[in-house]
Protein backbone atom coordinates (compact mmCIF):
# COMPACT_ATOMS: atom_id res chain seq x y z
CA UNK A 1 0.00 0.00 0.00
CA UNK A 2 2.77 2.32 1.13
CA UNK A 3 4.60 1.61 -2.12
CA UNK A 4 2.37 3.01 -4.39
CA UNK A 5 2.50 6.47 -2.80
CA UNK A 6 5.69 6.45 -1.12
CA UNK A 7 6.84 7.50 2.23
CA UNK A 8 7.50 11.34 1.76
CA UNK A 9 3.77 11.91 2.14
CA UNK A 10 3.87 10.09 5.04
CA UNK A 11 6.65 11.50 6.68
CA UNK A 12 4.98 15.10 5.44
CA UNK A 13 2.25 14.32 7.47
CA UNK A 14 3.75 12.80 10.86
CA UNK A 15 6.28 15.85 10.34
CA UNK A 16 3.52 18.30 10.14
CA UNK A 17 1.92 16.87 13.09
CA UNK A 18 4.87 17.57 15.40
CA UNK A 19 5.31 21.03 14.45
CA UNK A 20 1.88 22.52 14.31
CA UNK A 21 0.43 20.37 17.32
CA UNK A 22 3.31 19.54 19.31
CA UNK A 23 4.49 23.19 19.90
CA UNK A 24 2.75 24.39 23.03
CA UNK A 25 -0.42 25.01 23.46
CA UNK A 26 -2.79 25.11 25.93
CA UNK A 27 -3.19 21.23 26.18
CA UNK A 28 0.42 20.60 25.96
CA UNK A 29 1.05 22.91 28.55
CA UNK A 30 -1.07 21.72 31.06
CA UNK A 31 0.36 18.09 30.53
CA UNK A 32 3.67 19.35 31.71
CA UNK A 33 2.22 21.38 34.79
CA UNK A 34 0.14 18.94 35.70
CA UNK A 35 3.02 16.39 35.47
CA UNK A 36 5.58 18.81 37.29
CA UNK A 37 2.77 19.51 39.79
CA UNK A 38 1.38 15.93 40.68
CA UNK A 39 4.21 13.97 39.26
CA UNK A 40 4.10 11.23 36.31
CA UNK A 41 1.40 8.55 37.64
CA UNK A 42 -1.38 10.62 38.99
CA UNK A 43 -1.34 12.76 36.22
CA UNK A 44 -2.01 9.18 33.61
CA UNK A 45 -5.46 10.35 34.34
CA UNK A 46 -5.82 14.00 33.43
CA UNK A 47 -3.96 13.63 30.30
CA UNK A 48 -5.41 10.07 29.19
CA UNK A 49 -8.46 12.64 29.14
CA UNK A 50 -6.52 15.10 27.42
CA UNK A 51 -5.61 12.47 24.70
CA UNK A 52 -9.20 11.34 24.40
CA UNK A 53 -10.41 15.13 24.07
CA UNK A 54 -7.53 15.73 21.39
CA UNK A 55 -8.62 12.56 19.45
CA UNK A 56 -12.53 13.65 19.52
CA UNK A 57 -11.26 16.75 17.76
CA UNK A 58 -9.51 14.52 14.96
CA UNK A 59 -12.69 12.48 14.75
CA UNK A 60 -15.13 15.77 14.47
CA UNK A 61 -12.00 17.33 11.89
CA UNK A 62 -12.25 14.51 10.01
CA UNK A 63 -15.88 14.29 9.95
CA UNK A 64 -16.61 17.73 9.08
CA UNK A 65 -18.78 18.69 12.36
CA UNK A 66 -15.71 21.57 13.23
CA UNK A 67 -16.81 23.29 10.31
CA UNK A 68 -20.74 22.94 11.24
CA UNK A 69 -20.07 23.74 14.37
CA UNK A 70 -18.41 26.78 13.70
CA UNK A 71 -21.07 27.63 11.31
CA UNK A 72 -23.70 27.47 14.38
CA UNK A 73 -24.04 31.22 15.48
CA UNK A 74 -21.70 31.99 18.81
CA UNK A 75 -20.47 28.40 18.51
CA UNK A 76 -16.89 29.16 17.97
CA UNK A 77 -17.32 31.73 21.16
CA UNK A 78 -18.77 29.60 23.32
CA UNK A 79 -15.98 26.96 23.04
CA UNK A 80 -13.64 29.76 23.52
CA UNK A 81 -15.03 30.83 26.72
CA UNK A 82 -15.80 27.30 28.56
CA UNK A 83 -11.82 26.44 26.81
CA UNK A 84 -10.30 29.68 28.66
CA UNK A 85 -13.00 29.57 31.85
CA UNK A 86 -11.24 26.21 32.62
CA UNK A 87 -7.73 26.65 32.35
CA UNK A 88 -7.65 29.73 34.11
CA UNK A 89 -9.19 26.97 36.66
CA UNK A 90 -6.37 24.61 36.07
CA UNK A 91 -3.85 27.50 36.28
CA UNK A 92 -4.79 28.66 39.33
CA UNK A 93 -5.32 25.15 40.72
CA UNK A 94 -1.59 24.41 39.54
CA UNK A 95 -0.03 27.75 40.80
CA UNK A 96 -1.55 26.51 44.05
CA UNK A 97 -0.37 22.76 44.11
CA UNK A 98 1.58 21.79 47.21
CA UNK A 99 5.41 20.74 46.99
CA UNK A 100 5.28 17.11 46.24
CA UNK A 101 6.45 14.51 48.95
CA UNK A 102 8.09 11.77 47.90
CA UNK A 103 4.85 9.29 48.86
CA UNK A 104 2.17 11.54 48.78
CA UNK A 105 -0.33 9.85 47.43
CA UNK A 106 -3.09 12.14 48.80
CA UNK A 107 -2.50 14.82 46.75
CA UNK A 108 -5.93 14.79 44.13
CA UNK A 109 -4.55 15.86 40.60
CA UNK A 110 -6.71 16.73 38.01
CA UNK A 111 -9.05 14.09 36.50
CA UNK A 112 -9.99 12.46 33.63
CA UNK A 113 -12.78 14.75 32.82
CA UNK A 114 -10.86 17.90 33.30
CA UNK A 115 -8.35 17.02 30.29
CA UNK A 116 -11.28 15.57 28.45
CA UNK A 117 -12.93 18.93 28.70
CA UNK A 118 -10.11 21.23 27.98
CA UNK A 119 -8.98 19.31 25.01
CA UNK A 120 -12.31 19.39 23.65
CA UNK A 121 -12.58 23.01 24.04
CA UNK A 122 -9.25 23.92 23.42
CA UNK A 123 -9.26 26.34 20.66
CA UNK A 124 -5.30 25.49 19.01
CA UNK A 125 -6.71 22.03 18.64
CA UNK A 126 -9.65 22.28 15.74
CA UNK A 127 -6.96 24.68 13.91
CA UNK A 128 -3.85 23.19 14.15
CA UNK A 129 -5.89 19.36 13.42
CA UNK A 130 -7.27 20.95 10.81
CA UNK A 131 -4.22 22.50 8.97
CA UNK A 132 -2.31 19.04 9.47
CA UNK A 133 -5.19 16.90 8.36
CA UNK A 134 -5.77 19.00 5.21
CA UNK A 135 -2.46 20.01 4.14
CA UNK A 136 -1.20 16.38 3.14
CA UNK A 137 -2.97 14.17 1.08
CA UNK A 138 -1.94 10.15 0.79
CA UNK A 139 -4.35 8.72 -1.32
CA UNK A 140 -6.94 9.36 -4.13
CA UNK A 141 -9.80 7.11 -2.00
CA UNK A 142 -11.25 9.46 0.37
CA UNK A 143 -12.45 7.34 2.99
CA UNK A 144 -8.69 5.47 2.81
CA UNK A 145 -7.14 8.78 3.07
CA UNK A 146 -8.57 10.25 6.01
CA UNK A 147 -9.00 6.40 7.89
CA UNK A 148 -4.98 6.15 7.40
CA UNK A 149 -4.67 9.70 8.50
CA UNK A 150 -6.33 9.64 11.91
CA UNK A 151 -4.74 6.34 12.60
CA UNK A 152 -1.58 8.48 11.97
CA UNK A 153 -2.35 11.19 13.89
CA UNK A 154 -3.77 9.43 16.95
CA UNK A 155 -0.53 7.96 17.50
CA UNK A 156 1.19 11.33 17.14
CA UNK A 157 -1.37 12.85 19.57
CA UNK A 158 -0.53 9.80 21.94
CA UNK A 159 3.14 10.35 21.65
CA UNK A 160 3.52 14.26 21.68
CA UNK A 161 1.02 14.35 24.47
CA UNK A 162 3.30 11.96 26.84
CA UNK A 163 6.57 13.56 25.98
CA UNK A 164 4.42 16.79 27.37
CA UNK A 165 4.21 14.89 30.37
CA UNK A 166 7.15 12.85 31.27
CA UNK A 167 8.96 16.86 30.29
CA UNK A 168 6.76 17.59 33.36
CA UNK A 169 7.17 15.00 35.34
CA UNK A 170 10.83 15.05 35.21
CA UNK A 171 10.92 18.56 36.87
CA UNK A 172 8.71 17.02 39.90
CA UNK A 173 11.83 15.52 41.36
CA UNK A 174 12.50 19.35 42.08
CA UNK A 175 9.55 20.33 42.99
CA UNK A 176 9.88 18.61 46.88
CA UNK A 177 11.22 22.13 48.16
CA UNK A 178 8.66 24.59 48.70
CA UNK A 179 10.57 27.87 47.23
CA UNK A 180 11.45 25.97 44.00
CA UNK A 181 7.61 23.61 43.56
CA UNK A 182 6.03 27.73 43.94
CA UNK A 183 8.34 28.69 41.43
CA UNK A 184 7.95 26.38 38.87
CA UNK A 185 4.38 25.92 39.38
CA UNK A 186 3.45 29.49 39.26
CA UNK A 187 5.62 29.76 36.34
CA UNK A 188 3.96 26.60 34.17
CA UNK A 189 0.37 28.24 35.16
CA UNK A 190 1.43 31.20 33.74
CA UNK A 191 2.86 29.74 30.69
CA UNK A 192 -0.65 27.90 30.43
CA UNK A 193 -2.06 31.50 30.21
CA UNK A 194 -0.03 32.84 27.88
CA UNK A 195 -0.52 29.78 25.51
CA UNK A 196 -4.20 29.74 25.31
CA UNK A 197 -4.21 33.67 24.94
CA UNK A 198 -2.15 33.22 21.96
CA UNK A 199 -4.65 30.47 20.89
CA UNK A 200 -7.09 32.21 21.10
CA UNK A 201 -5.97 35.59 19.73
CA UNK A 202 -3.93 34.26 17.38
Amino acid sequence: MFDEMGLRPILTLLLASLVIMGTPGPSTISATAVGAAYGFRRSLGYVSGLIAGTVAVLLAVAAGVVAFLLSVPHGALVLTVVSAAYILYLAVKIAKAPPLAPRDDQVVAPAFFGGLLLAIANPKAYLAIAAVFAGVSLFQDRRLDATVKIALLTGMIVAIHMIWLLVGAALSRFLQYPTISRAVNISLATLLIVATVFAVVG
